[in-house]
């Protein structure tokens, strides 16, 4: 996992232009080459770098410069915004210069003349609103274009732009390149036979012309590119392969002197060059069809947000876009809404669908003093709430962006791939060369022959099959999750935890709700037990302590009535006192009790039992008399026993990790299903007992709340935190399981190991692939059984290999961890 200092700024930047594994290595190159660049990962499925800089050594715009001077393309957006109060060139410079310390701004341009400023950014880090705050925050009146439109979609509308032109060149190119292979088989058609040969070579190459220099010259530029920075990637490939036959066909068309006489005759190969291009642009086009179905999770997510709110300011409710909501502000949401960003419901009450969040099926229930998630589904009543957060700040907002980083991180068994794909297209045309070499020389066969086969050696190689194994996968494993609710930090995190043999769980609140419970109700003396219950929770309604709450509550869902108390004292550690219709009542521990000279008689023993049933009782007396005693618990959550034996049935080893004493952990550990303890372990000491388990072998997987276990979850190999609502600490963990249920653990495992066997059957069939292919393509099979593969049979080879591994990533779109 990577962190950063202080003065350290972590940016994501998409890029265009990416073609395989071989380009996200030279991009990284080109930006760690930058002085105060302290990390850059690019992610070539993601089509984008995540850089770690030093903004006191260097800034966005050299970062941006790098990359397109790297031959590749950031996607930035371009707004204008016209500005009211600038009056010289003074003005000018004190806009541009708020402007550019806005985090995600590129460049800034103010012209005075026409009154506006004129923007590059990223989309992914800033937005209109905040860049017209700026403007006004300096003291200048931002004015809405009429041409404006800000549109989060901005990175999906030019990916789908630069799709549509894909398509298009595909389209044209695909009618030349079908007449080139129909003139090539002239002398087999009827009509055409008649035709001279010269004719035809004439007319073939006319129609390979626009195919080889238009619909195929992304592929030239991205060569030149790669051999001015002294690199090759997939352009190289491709740009060399194609111009190989075309310039061939060329020379045989227009002087075919030059050739003389060769054991395959002077046939030309327009066909070869212009059916690659095709059969390459329409695999990209394929590829590019089903990567942006791995970013599905990313685009659902970032769906949830509403567009506008109802906020109520100077007593008078209005409609506002989202952006403009601040903190404080108090919002209307009425049923059947969304609410729009995180806060506290002040007045009303409603049930609330969490389940785009949490995972949670069941509509939570919200009155006053309640918490809210922004992007959840208000669904019977109306209720009013302030805003505690906004804008990126959300936890919606925190989600995606955990997600985004999770998707452009690498994993460590990605680290192969990528050594192997810096050196991949080197060494396919040093084996392309060789093949040539062999066969022309070595084993007598004509120039064309020779050529052939190096060409198909050339377009069947396939790092981007290589570059996607990986990736891929990732991206939709864990965007699979984040539609469990188990947010998965990073690619690292995501391949440690298919390893998981040890879990081991916090109790409290993590195990258990968290909260204590009447369980039993122990009168004695002859009192009945709602008066015993009554009694006790008319002086622990005084009280603030967890267990008084839950004795005060079971009292109200049986609708008790309590008398009135006076002369109420709590004594810490030990209980409460004071007087009821003028006479002495004490509610405590046994100590407590005898400190206070009242016999526990026969209670003594049964607290005993209750202690080792890992409950807790409390004494109540009345008038000097013990009159019952009720026991509570803190209970397990419905799913924890569940929980555990699945883990158990995937060889997973399940540990109970408390504070508690022995007898109360191991009983409710006994509940559980859980057969070892470790108890009696404060906070302080819950990270050693984490080391403890790793020194015996084990991969560790520590689950908490992600506060006061914050130094286990990091000791852990993969930390688990756990919770719900908007103060789940998100960031504190590798994992988060944003609905507070344990049996988002098993979820995470199970998407972790299924993602890591796509991830392998992806490498493997990459590697099969190139292993195999590369040889037949060479001309291995021919001298036994005369079989040699066609350059073009080798380009669909090539474009469905690498559709085959996004493909496969994608059956993580409908798996199930549940």
């Amino acid at each position: 996992m990577v962190s950063s200092d202080v003065t350290s700024r972590r940016v994501h930047i998409p890029i265009g232009g990416m073609h395989c594994a071989a380009c996200a290595l030279a991009i990284e190159r080109a930006l760690s080459k930058l002085e105060g660049v302290r990390e850059a990962n690019v992610n070539f499925a993601a089509e984008r770098a995540a850089v770690i800089f030093d903004p006191a050594k260097t800034d966005l715009g050299a970062i941006v410069r790098a990359v397109r001077e790297a031959g590749y393309t950031p996607y930035l957006e371009r707004v204008t915004i016209p500005i009211v109060g600038m009056h010289c060139a003074a003005c000018v410079r004190n806009v541009e210069k708020a402007l550019l310390n806005v985090p995600g701004v590129i460049s800034a341009s103010v012209n005075l003349a026409v009154e506006n400023a004129t923007i590059e950014y990223l989309p992914s880090e800033t937005s209109v609103p905040a860049l017209k705050k700026a403007i006004a925050a300096a003291g200048y009146t931002p004015v809405d274009a009429a041409v404006e439109t800000e549109d989060r979609d901005a990175e999906q509308r030019l990916r789908a732009a630069e799709y549509r032109h894909l398509k298009r060149k595909f389209l044209i190119g695909l009618v030349p390149a079908a007449l080139i292979m129909i003139g090539s088989m002239h002398h087999e058609i009827p009509g055409l036979k008649d035709i001279s040969q010269q004719t035809v070579f004439y007319l073939l190459f006319a129609l390979c012309l626009p195919v080889q220099f238009w619909v195929g010259l992304q592929f030239h530029t991205g060569f030149l590119a790669a051999l001015k920075r002294r690199t090759a990637d997939m352009n190289t490939l491709i740009s060399i392969g194609t111009m190989a036959a075309f310039l061939y066909s060329a020379v045989v068309t227009f002087f075919p002197e030059w050739l003389g006489e060769s054991g395959h005759g002077l046939d030309v190969y327009y066909d070869t060059a212009a059916m690659i291009i095709v059969f390459v642009l329409l695999g990209r086009l394929l590829e590019s069809r089903a990567k942006s179905r791995t970013s599905d999770s990313i685009r659902k997510l970032m769906g949830l947000r509403p567009e506008t709110a109802r906020v109520v300011r100077d007593g008078v409710e209005k409609e506002i876009r989202i952006e403009e909501v601040l903190k404080g502000d108090l919002l209307v949401v009425r049923p059947g809404e969304r609410i729009p960003v995180d806060g506290i419901v002040r007045e009303g009450y409603s049930a609330v669908d969490e389940s785009m969040i949490t995972g949670e099926s069941m509509p939570v229930e919200k009155k006053a003093g309640d918490e809210v998630i922004g992007a959840t589904i208000n669904r019977t009543g109306s209720f009013t709430f302030e805003a505690t957060r906004v804008g990126p700040e959300t936890t919606l907002s925190r989600i995606i962006r955990l997600v985004q980083e999770a998707q452009g991180s690498k994993a460590p068994i990605q680290r192969l791939a990528d050594r192997v794909a810096g050196i991949f297209v080197p060494v396919v045309v040093s084996i392309a060369t060789i093949a040539f070499l062999v066969w022309f020389f070595g084993a007598g066969e004509g120039f064309a022959f020779s050529l052939l086969v190096s060409v198909a050696v050339l377009i069947i190689a396939c790092p981007c099959a290589l570059g996607l194994a990986t990736p891929t996968a990732i991206m939709v494993g864990t965007g699979r999750g984040a539609e469990y609710g188990v947010l998965i930090k990073s690619g690292e995190s995501l391949e440690i935890a298919h390893k998981i043999d040890a879990v081991v769980f916090d109790k409290t609140g993590t195990l258990t709700q968290g909260r204590p419970e009447v369980t039993d109700i122990l009168p004695a003396n002859g009192t009945p037990p709602e008066a015993v219950l009554a009694l006790a929770a008319s002086l622990e309604r005084l009280s603030e302590h967890p267990l008084g709450e839950a004795i005060v509550a079971r009292a109200a869902e049986m609708g008790l009535s309590l008398e009135e108390v006076e002369g109420f004292e709590a004594i810490p550690g030990r209980g409460v006192r004071g007087n009821v219709e003028g006479r002495p009542v004490r509610i405590g521990n046994l100590p407590f009790m005898e400190e206070e000279g009242i016999a526990a008689g026969d209670f003594a023993e049964r607290i005993r039992e209750l202690s080792a049933e890992g409950k807790t009782a409390v004494l109540i007396a009345f008038d000097g008399k013990m009159v019952g005693a009720i026991a509570l618990s803190d209970a397990l959550k419905e799913s924890s026993p569940r929980t555990v034996r699945t883990l158990q049935t995937m060889g997973i080893e399940t540990i109970m990790l408390s504070g508690d004493a022995r007898p109360a952990a191991e009983a409710m550990a006994r509940k559980a299903g859980i057969t070892r303890v470790l108890a009696e372990v404060p906070p302080e000491e819950k990270a050693e007992a984490i080391a403890s388990l790793q020194r015996e072998g084990k991969v560790v997987a520590m689950v908490g709340d992600g506060i006061n276990d914050a130094p286990a979850l990091v000791q852990a190999d993969v930390g688990i935190a756990i919770g719900t609502g908007t103060d789940v600490a998100i960031e504190s963990a590798d994992i988060t399981l944003m609905k507070g249920d344990p049996e988002g653990v098993v979820a995470a495992i199970r998407i972790s190991r299924q993602t890591m066997r796509i991830i392998r059957q992806n490498l493997f069939w990459a590697f099969f692939y190139n292993s195999i292919g590369i040889p037949i393509a060479a001309g291995a099979l021919y001298p036994v059984w005369e079989i040699l593969l066609n350059p073009i049979y080798a380009s669909i080879a090539m474009a469905l290999s690498s559709v085959s591994v996004v493909s496969n990533s994608l059956r993580l779109r409908r798996f199930s961890p549940s």
